[in-house]
């Protein structure tokens, strides 16, 4: 990913034992909204295969894929490719193949009712609006995944329209913002991942 560091080649992490967890992050596919606020669960995904050694494949699932060890435990970390509005069709397919439970489905997303850069970790919950959240809770046919929701702040005017806004690149200063909130995000899977969603909840949000 362009906005992160790249580190050096490292050999990709050693897997081992059933996939325990998803790790989805939201997004569009496409060079053309690879900046946009949209795209800021593609970006967490990008970073946290990232950290731990991984490398995006193409799937069968209409995703794009990275299978890692994540503190003892397998994740398979995905892109769905059918597009934020329709998440909920890959994020299903994958589950249900892998037989996981919602409840070890993560998904991070933008959320424009969090100012520029915040962090907030939910357990459950619903939609609040995001048509890529909607989409999965329609296909799980639950809302008890827990999320990493991505501030990028309100759109700058009422009478702006949404979608333009979500779909516009992120300045220089959100970026300096949103980059480290997905560090945050990032560093909260290991323990997301060890079963303690509060201790991540009152840990990285804020």
């Amino acid at each position: 990913m362009a906005f992160f560091r790249k580190k050096k080649k490292e050999a990709e992490t050693p897997v081992f034992g059933p996939i325990e967890y998803l790790i989805a992050g939201l997004g569009n596919p496409g060079r053309d909204y690879a900046k946009t606020r949209h795209n800021a669960g593609f970006m967490f995904a990008e970073a946290l295969a990232q950290k731990n050694n991984s490398v995006f494949k193409p799937s069968k699932f209409r995703a794009e894929t990275a299978d890692t060890m994540i503190n003892g435990h397998r994740c398979l970390i995905v892109k769905p490719l059918t597009y934020m509005n329709n998440s909920g069709e890959a994020i299903r397919d994958i589950a249900s193949f892998y037989k996981i439970p919602a409840e070890n489905i993560f998904v991070a997303y933008d959320d424009s009712a969090l100012p520029v850069g915040k962090l907030r970790i939910r357990r459950k919950g619903s939609d609040g609006g995001h048509n890529g959240i909607k989409s999965i809770i329609f296909h799980l046919g639950s809302d008890r995944f827990p999320r990493l929701k991505i501030g990028i702040g309100q759109k700058p005017h009422p009478d702006f329209d949404m979608k333009d806004y979500v779909l516009s690149a992120f300045t220089k200063e959100d970026l300096e913002q949103i980059l480290p909130c997905i560090e945050k995000a990032v560093e909260a899977v290991d323990v997301m991942v060890t079963g303690d969603i509060d201790m991540a909840m009152s840990r990285y949000s804020g």
